[in-house]
């Protein structure tokens, strides 16, 4: 191409012609930004303390105080769990049966198109026993009895709620802060503003586990839910798979020798820097770093994802399913074996929990594929002494209704959506074991104490790794975008250790 002819720091013509005005100015202010940026930086390393000296890229004036997270493992159940069938008890709902949700109860709600055409909404309570646990007296339904062990390891949370009522929409808003896609992930903002803690693995990893019922109602994803949205791609999630290369493409072709990769990469590297001197995108320098992550990866993959070393203790912990790769306990299991490795953001997603029918026979099996793994990561994290400054997150989008979707009948029943209210566990990172925050009204319908929005836990994420959500911005067309948005979102202190 003619660019790459072009000397270095010289200007072809078409570089010329095609180069905004913004390219301009950026060009023309990095000998006397580059000053004042090392003036400064002295400042802001002292005020971020020796958090930054243990790390690679990030925001130099990260984080604003001294966090008590260093990383997070999020295990997201897609498709929404019913809290009241696993933390939100509801005893009273058994006179209920099978009597329509009292129109002061609903309050108008709008309803879904799955269940708005129903003659009736016949209440139905759950199908299974709960019993109290830990020293704060946790109702924790008997399908979950290996989170049950960890109750006061826990916070649980039951009054979270949400605006949007749909899978698509309410999945990318609790992972992004909007409703539409295209915005950065919670996983992709703490790699931007805090940068690596490991130079041979990618910042922010992502893990899709299976599910094991054939009934269970499968909800699609897409890489868009990792995505760096407006922020350079190099904050994306890089997905790792549980079959055949962990990554595509990161092998090196057969017959071409790691010599000969590092030169090629080497050539590229030089005349991306040279097209970067030319046209100044960003996202080329992303490129160069991308490419050199991938080969160091060619490395680091291959032992990240070797499991035979492990002692057989270890499957104890998390289970035997923890032996198949891409089950949900092997997924637990690597998300541990990255945490130990430092990797920032580590994103699980287990579908299968929209459960639209068959409460009674999918539920189970949903929760078995999770319970062990759940219990076996807090437990194997916290005797590695790696519980304190790792935050470990469970939960769906949105919560489920406490009346019947479909034919109620004496085996089965089915739930809708349900925005209003909802509940998730977190755990380690500065959260406070032991804790039950807010409540629902008896019929799992309506908060009635300590609500928890989406921002409200976005902002306590950001909190606990040392952030202040109203100031981690980033200017995209003219507009300082935050993770939380422009409306109040409050940390939720009383969950905080």
């Amino acid at each position: 191409m003619t660019c790459y002819l072009t000397p270095p720091g010289i200007l072809s013509d078409e570089a010329v012609r095609i180069e905004t005005r913004r390219q301009l100015f950026a060009r023309g202010a990095r000998g006397l930004g580059l000053a004042a940026l090392a003036t400064l930086l002295g400042e802001e390393t002292q005020a971020a303390g020796a958090t930054a000296l243990d790390r690679t890229g990030g925001l130099p004036h990260l984080p604003h105080f001294a966090p008590k997270a260093k990383r997070a493992i999020y295990m997201h159940m897609v498709g929404a769990p019913p809290q009241m069938e696993l933390f939100d008890y509801k005893p009273g709902m058994e006179k209920w049966l099978d009597k329509d949700l009292p129109d002061s109860i609903r309050k108008g709600q709008r309803l879904t198109t799955m269940t708005s055409g129903q003659e009736r909404f016949p209440i139905v309570p759950s199908a299974f026993e709960f019993q109290q646990h830990g020293q704060s007296g946790a109702w924790i339904s008997e399908l979950l009895p290996y989170t049950a062990r960890m109750a006061d390891d826990l916070a649980i949370v039951r009054s979270m709620h949400t605006e949007a009522i749909n899978h698509e929409p309410a999945i990318t808003f609790i992972q992004t802060g909007r409703e539409v896609a295209g915005r950065p992930c919670i996983g992709s903002w703490l790699a931007y503003g805090l940068g690596s803690m490991n130079r041979d693995l990618p910042t922010f990893v992502v893990l899709n586990a299976t599910h094991s019922h054939p009934k269970a109602n499968v909800q699609a994803i897409s890489a868009k839910l990792w995505t760096s949205g407006f922020l350079s791609s190099k904050f994306a999630g890089v997905s790792l798979r549980s079959t055949k290369d962990p990554v595509l493409y990161v092998n090196n072709p057969d017959g071409v020798p790691s010599q000969v990769r590092r030169r090629m990469l080497d050539s590229l590297a030089e005349m991306n820097r040279i097209q970067h001197r030319q046209i100044g995108d960003p996202e080329t320098l992303s490129r160069i770093e991308q490419y050199e992550m991938a080969f160091r990866m060619q490395n680091s993959v291959p032992e990240l994802t070797d499991l035979s070393k492990e002692p057989e203790s270890t499957y104890r912990l998390y289970g035997e399913d923890a032996k198949v790769p891409g089950t949900f306990a092997y997924s637990c299991l690597m998300a541990r074996r990255l945490a130990e490795r430092n990797v920032r953001f580590v994103q699980i997603y287990h579908r299968g929990w929209d459960v639209h029918r068959e409460v009674p026979q999918v539920l189970p099996s949903q929760c078995k594929d999770v319970d062990q793994g759940c219990w076996g990561l807090v437990q194997d994290l916290k005797q590695r002494g790696l519980l304190e400054d790792t935050l470990v997150i469970w939960g769906g989008e949105f919560g489920r209704t406490i009346y019947c979707q479909g034919k109620l009948t004496d085996t089965t029943y089915g739930r809708d959506h349900h925005p209003r209210c909802f509940s998730l566990w977190m755990a380690g990172g500065g959260i406070k074991g032991g804790v039950v925050h807010g409540e629902t009204d008896d019929f799992s319908y309506n908060i009635v104490a300590d609500p928890v929005h989406v921002r409200d836990f976005q902002a306590t994420i950001l909190q606990l790794f040392g952030i202040d959500h109203d100031r981690f911005t980033f200017r995209y067309q003219g507009l300082d975008h935050r993770l939380t948005g422009v409306d109040l979102a409050r940390v939720v202190k009383p969950i905080l250790a």
